[in-house]
């Protein structure tokens, strides 16, 4: 009986571009996954290319620095295209997850209290 061959989940080009949109979600830089990821950005890039591939140890790796589960990168979902983000934002919000709980809770009352008001202002218009 001939041999087949196997046919990945995901091909190389189709990891590589799910990669790039999730980082770009994030808002993080090439050199901010790679350091987080504990790799070398020329690394990274070339799994972001597919050049080369993502084995299991840089999945877990990618899921832990990307905060997202292996579904989020595996997930059936692979091939739809991303929401655009505003990574902006995401930069804070990674800024504020580095403060002192108390600074995060403080920041938290100040979104809370911005939020009351500009759905106030909706309700009335």
């Amino acid at each position: 009986m001939p041999r087949r061959t196997k046919q990945p989940v995901l091909t190389k080009i189709e990891m590589g571009r799910r990669l790039r949109a999730l980082r770009g979600e994030r808002g993080m830089t090439q050199v901010d996954l790679a350091q987080a990821m504990g790799i070398h950005q020329t690394n990274l890039s070339q799994m972001e290319r597919g050049v080369r591939g993502v084995g299991t140890r840089q999945i877990l790796k990618l899921c832990r620095a990307l905060k997202v589960s292996p579904d989020k990168i595996l997930g059936a979902s692979a091939n739809e295209p991303s929401v655009p983000r505003n990574t902006r934002l995401q930069r804070r919000v990674r800024q504020v997850e580095q403060l002192p709980s108390q600074h995060q809770e403080a920041v938290v009352k100040m979104l809370d209290a911005f939020l009351d008001t500009h759905a106030q202002e909706d309700a009335r218009r």
